[in-house]
């Protein structure tokens, strides 16, 4: 157990962030499989656009790196452009 108040304030405020992380990270696998899983190639497109707002959102609360959201989004606009070729 923390002994000194910086200390013990850290694990509160690191607990509060580790829950909207949480929320934050949950809705993000969210948004990716409704991508995935569309019925229409219009419906696809619809949900990566919502996925992308969504991942340019989380890189601005740092929740993501950039890299890491662009590589999402490369590969899910590759996803989805394959599979409205197919």
């Amino acid at each position: 157990m923390a002994h000194h108040l910086s200390a013990k304030k850290r694990i509160r405020t690191s607990k509060k962030a580790n829950l909207r992380n949480r929320q934050y990270r949950s809705l993000l696998r969210t948004v990716l499989r409704k991508v995935r899983e569309g019925e229409t190639p219009e419906a696809r497109m619809q949900n990566l656009r919502t996925a992308v707002s969504t991942l340019d959102r989380l890189v601005g609360k740092g929740i993501l790196h950039r890299n890491n959201a662009a590589r999402k989004k490369a590969h899910l606009t590759q996803f989805v452009a394959k599979a409205a070729t197919a």
